[in-house]
Order: C-alpha cells, then structure tokens, then sequence
C-alpha cells in the first residue's frame, strides 16, 4: 500500500464544517467529509471574515455604471471592495496549497455560473460569472485542482480532482527536498499515470529528467514542474487508460491463463461501454502485480493514484457515462 503526502485543500467553511451558510446552514458534501480522513482542510468563509454575519442577508452580484458589485440588497451596503481585499490578503499569507473545493454558485466563493443581477431590486439575473473570492482563485492558481462541490457529485471529475490532488501534493515534497533523486523516483512512479494523460508530456518531462545539460535542480524543476500541470490540465481519455492497461498486461500475459486473459478483456469491454468504471479492470492487474511480484508495476500511481479509502467501485452513474464519451 502506498504512501500518501497529506494535501493541504482551501475549502468553503459551510461544506462540512461550519453552520455559516448565509441561513446559518452547513451544506452536506459526501466528497469533503470522505477526504478529511486524508486531507489538511483550509477552512474558510469569505463573507464571514469581511464581517457579514450569522445568519445573514444574503449578498449579489449587481451591474453598477458598467461594472460588478457585490452588494447587500436589504441594507444596500457594497461589500465590494472588502471582499477584493480579503482575497488578496488571505491568499497572500495562506502558504502553499494544493488545490480548492469551494461553495457551488456563491456570489464570493463560486467558481462559475455566478448569477449577475441588473440592481439591487428583485429581477431575474443578466448574466453569469465567478465569485469574487473563487474567480481570484481560479486566477493565481491556474494549475491547481478547483472545484466546486456540486462539480465533484459527477464520478469522472471526482477522480481526476483527487488524482491531481494527491500527485501535485507528491510534487511539493520532491520540490521541498530540492534533491534530484526524488524527482528522478518520482518521474518513474509516475510513468504509467502520465502516459495515461499525455504521451506527448510524458516524453518532454523524460526528457527534462534525463538533464543532458546538466542543469541545477532549481532550474530542472521549475521546467517539469510547468509541464506536469500541463499534463493534468484536463481527464484522460477513456483510450488512454485502455492502452495502460494493455501495456500492463504485457508484463505477464505469457504467464496467464485464457480464461484469465478473456475475463481482464471482458472488463475492458465494459468500460468501452460505459457499464462499469475503470476499477475492477485496475484491481484485476493489481492482483496479477503482486501474484507476479512486478516491483516495476508495484510502485506504479497510475494502479493507486490516491488512498484506496477513497476508491469507488460501484457502476458509473449515466452522468459519468455522457462523460465518459465526450
């Protein structure tokens, strides 16, 4: 079993752990209260620290002379500049990071289809856009796993938020250690999840590894660093993951049964098909890993890529399956 670096996460305090909800609610996230197991929560309400209180009037985003607002409609007072340095001085001094689950739709932590009113007065909205404190976000860190909590109910983009989550936490050790055998460990580890994500990265951040030149670590990282994110800035393939897996099996498909090798391929048929997830065809290598003692395969993410208490093997729901297809 492997072993995993605890990621430090930026989360809407009313997700799981406070009653701050603009009503004085907490808002259930299965998600959120599955990873605090695993995970360093950063918890924080934006509207709370700017001095809105509990429970609260709700605020909005309005269109004033051309630009957006945030305001307080039932006192009419403008929070917007509170908020804007909120933003900055907490994102200032939080530290490093590795990534965001933040309040679907809010008007200050929101990442998208924000609701944008013409007034303070009652009317239907004009437009969409990012909360003040989850657009700022998505601004500094481009790179980094955000999502909202209404995002992380569909399978797929649970599993690439937490795949990125656990690796870019893995990152930040090799980064803090400064050693150039730990990216070199690291980049090996990774191959397989890579490969599922993009050939075409995994062949320039070998490359990066290799060090022809002979270059310092600071400056080696830096470079891998840009084309990791780059790598995982969208979710694999569904053919992608397929080919690792072919790829796994040649290491021991001259050892296996028929029936094994027809029951490996029956799986793979089903995710084709959008029946079942990726796990049981992943489990079905793991167990053939250990079988065969494969020390290279072992160590590979792409079988483990975050704790297995997280792992769902229950039948991808239809949304996944729309997904799965795009």
């Amino acid at each position: 079993m492997r072993e995993f670096v605890r990621p430090r996460v930026v989360v809407s305090k009313c997700l799981e752990f406070d009653h701050c909800r603009y009503n004085g609610d907490m808002i259930s996230s299965p998600i959120v209260a599955k990873l605090k197991e695993y995970v360093d929560f950063l918890p924080v309400c934006a509207e709370v620290e700017i001095g809105l209180g509990i429970p609260r009037s709700p605020v909005r985003i309005i269109i004033e002379d051309g630009e957006h607002r945030l305001v307080q409609p039932t006192s009419g007072k403008d929070v917007t500049e509170d908020m804007k340095a909120f933003c900055t001085n907490f994102l200032d001094s939080v530290g490093q990071v590795d990534g965001f689950i933040l309040k679907f739709r809010s008007p200050s932590c929101g990442l998208k289809d924000v609701k944008v009113y013409p007034s303070v007065n009652k009317s239907g909205a004009v437009e969409k856009t990012s909360g003040y404190f989850g657009a700022e976000v998505l601004k500094r860190y481009p790179f980094l796993p955000i999502e909202d909590e209404g995002r992380l109910r569909n399978d797929r983009i649970k599993e690439h938020f937490m795949t990125k989550l656990f690796l870019f936490a893995a990152f930040r050790k090799v980064k803090a250690e400064g050693d150039m055998n730990s990216l070199v460990r690291f980049h090996t580890e990774n191959k397989y999840l890579l490969m599922a994500y993009s050939q075409a990265e995994l062949r320039k951040l070998g490359s990066i590894v290799a060090n022809k030149e002979k270059r310092s670590f600071k400056e080696l990282v830096s470079d891998y660093e840009e084309h990791l994110y780059s790598a995982f800035s969208r979710p694999p393939k569904y053919t992608s993951s397929i080919n690792v897996l072919m790829h796994a099996l040649g290491h021991f498909s001259d050892s296996l049964s028929t029936g094994e090798k027809a029951l490996f391929f029956d799986w793979i048929q089903k995710y084709r098909e959008g029946k079942t997830s990726l796990c049981p065809a992943i489990n079905t290598i793991r167990s053939w890993v250990v079988r065969f003692e494969d020390q290279y395969l072992m160590h590979q993410t792409f079988f483990e890529p975050y704790p297995e208490g997280l792992l769902e093997v229950d039948p991808v729901n239809s949304q996944f399956r729309e997904d799965l297809w795009k």
